[in-house]
């Protein structure tokens, strides 16, 4: 089987080059080829994001190009916003799964501004990566989503994780874990999640 493609895209107010995005990228080159990109609003150095059709555009191309180069599987992975963009492509281009590493359920944290209607629509099978403390996705309402989603769904939750699922050291004392070890914690369930997708796939 071929490594598969990850396709890395960034959240809304850090590019690609940001050492999380750089911390990641090292991490799911064990699992298969990754390819990141940045939106064209950050590379305008603007920091209000396009609108949605633009962003999705700009997804679509970024993957476009990168199929030309890797050829296996494709997986479309982002952080918060990006997560949400990739999930907006799938339902235009096909793709083999989805991570959302942080999803943006409730735009600006406000859960009267769900962002659960793409959601309902894809069919993808996708897995969440969320911290308990990310004001962004309540797991509660993630949880009353998912039984509703068409999707094959995942949910790994990581306790006391922020939206950048870093967690505190008060945390990582009482779990006598580091914040490499819940990582790599994360990076095998992402490993075993497409693994398992890719061979009902093939």
């Amino acid at each position: 089987m071929q490594r598969p493609l990850f396709l890395f895209a960034p959240g809304a107010g850090a590019p690609s080059s940001h050492r999380w995005m750089q911390h990641w990228r090292q991490l799911l080159q064990t699992v298969g080829e990754v390819s990141t990109f940045d939106y064209p609003y950050m590379l305008e150095g603007k920091r209000r994001p396009d609108r949605l059709s633009e962003l999705i555009a700009a997804h679509r191309g970024a993957l476009q190009r990168a199929r030309q180069v890797h050829h296996g599987p494709t997986i479309l992975i982002g952080k918060s916003m990006g997560s949400r963009i990739g999930c907006h492509v799938s339902l235009e281009e096909a793709v083999s799964a989805l991570v959302c590493l942080s999803y943006p359920l409730c735009g600006g944290g406000d859960p009267t501004k769900l962002r659960d209607k793409v959601l309902r629509e894809i069919s993808a099978p996708i897995l969440f990566i969320q911290g308990t403390r990310d004001p962004l996705c309540p797991l509660e309402l993630l949880k009353q989503i998912r039984p509703e989603m068409k999707a094959p769904n995942q949910l790994h939750v990581v306790q006391g994780g922020d939206h950048s699922l870093c967690v505190t050291r008060t945390e990582l004392k009482r779990s006598g874990k580091t914040q490499d070890d819940l990582d790599r914690r994360i990076l095998a369930v992402i490993e075993k999640f497409v693994d398992e997708t890719l061979s009902r796939l093939s």
